[in-house]
């Protein structure tokens, strides 16, 4: 199973911010004839979100069952991966075959940049990753093509998929992840052709892709997943309205952080474009006039906390994430909304902002929950804004 980590560090972030919304806006990649470019998708999410689109509270990607050449012609680790990947990230694992197979046949092309060094345009690895700084393709991979998990930056969609503490270009174990969060954020659960395009620039590769896709499904599928999901809907699964706080000050603070789904995570961020973790808890507060810290490691100091059980919309929920160099406390926040869900910018690898459970086995311990608006200070605010008003 693949994992992701989270990620706040708003402490540095702060200083970066800007400098990391000008690279993401500038990432390319390229594949073995044609180089990918990247088309922005956050417009066309966030005027879904706009519209008050609800969808299906079930709506997971089909997975196709592997036809029999696909059991015969793709090699089994790298249908195990896709395979996985698929069911992680809920898009249909078969595309992301098809693109393995037109990028590199599995990663058994012998041209140059599959196993090592990078193809003429800069691209590496079995997916065709721009993976070298100054290349045609750009670093769209972020950083070395091989380097320690520690050591990987903010930009990019390198990936450590199977947990061994590297980030590799050339391993599918993380090449494939990060090819499906490359295609997640071009759109592929709204458009998969769009997407596919997006992932290299030229209709014919998008027939490609398309084909294989075909011959490797025994079966139908779809684009719809879990991301899309969390992202656009509007009820959670038992079908009722997500959101509903219990007074006028927390509802508008909850629908300031919902209105931002759809957004990237930006190590750093504090909008508009994106933000990260405490940036969108910040800036949530500061929509209703009530100032809180900016980190969550100082989020968490300022409290006041709320017992386990009594949390309700407009609480935050601390998860026990911690770095070396960074502040003591917990370095990852999410804003409960009800029902077990929080809205949250999870970290770069891990789609957009969107409501999540918070009280799942897959993620970080939970050290607590606060009440901003119990704050002595806040409250004086708050009652400041209303003499004026």
């Amino acid at each position: 199973m693949f994992t992701r980590t989270s990620s706040d560090r708003g402490a540095a972030g702060l200083w970066f911010g800007a400098a990391v919304t000008i690279a993401i806006s500038l990432m390319i990649m390229a594949a073995m004839f044609v180089i990918p470019v990247i088309s922005n998708t956050t417009q066309q999410i966030g005027s879904l979100v706009t519209n008050g689109l609800t969808c299906d509270p079930d709506a997971n990607a089909e997975q196709p069952d592997a036809s029999g050449y696909a059991m015969d012609s793709i090699p089994q680790n790298y249908l195990d991966v896709y395979m996985e990947v698929g069911e992680d990230r809920g898009i249909p694992w078969n595309i992301l075959a098809g693109v393995g197979q037109v990028e590199s046949h599995h990663g058994r092309w012998e041209g140059p940049g599959i196993t090592e060094g990078h193809n003429d345009w800069g691209a590496a690895g079995p997916m065709q990753f721009g993976a070298l700084d100054g290349s045609a393709a750009g670093n769209s991979w972020g950083g070395e093509p091989i380097q320690p998990v520690e050591e990987r930056p903010e930009n990019g969609y390198g990936v450590d998929g199977n947990g061994d503490g590297i980030v590799n270009v050339y391993d599918p174990a993380d090449a494939i992840p990060a090819a499906a969060d490359y295609l997640i954020a071009h759109g592929l659960k709204e458009d998969v052709r769009q997407a596919i395009y997006g992932y290299n620039h030229a209709w014919w590769y998008v027939d490609d892709v398309m084909g294989w896709a075909e011959e490797y499904s025994d079966g139908n599928y779809d684009t719809s997943g879990s991301v899309q999901t969390a992202v656009m809907c509007q009820f959670d699964e038992a079908g009722t309205l997500i959101g509903q706080a219990p007074d006028e000050l927390s509802q508008a603070v909850v629908d300031w952080a919902l209105d931002q789904r759809g957004k990237p995570y930006i190590w750093g961020g504090i909008g508009p474009v994106g933000y990260d973790c405490s940036g969108l808890m910040q800036k949530a507060y500061e929509s209703i006039g009530a100032s809180i810290p900016r980190i969550s490691q100082n989020q968490w100091k300022f409290g006041p906390e709320i017992p386990s059980g009594e949390e309700q919309p407009g609480d935050l929920v601390f998860f026990d994430v911690s770095r070396a160099g960074e502040p003591s406390g917990p370095g990852h926040v999410g804003m409960v909304i009800g029902e077990g869900l929080m809205v949250e910018a999870w970290c770069t690898d891990c789609g957009p902002i969107a409501v999540r459970e918070y009280d799942d086995p897959s993620r970080s311990d939970i050290v607590g929950f606060t009440r901003p608006l119990e704050h002595p200070d806040v409250k004086a605010q708050l009652e400041a804004q209303d003499k004026r008003g």
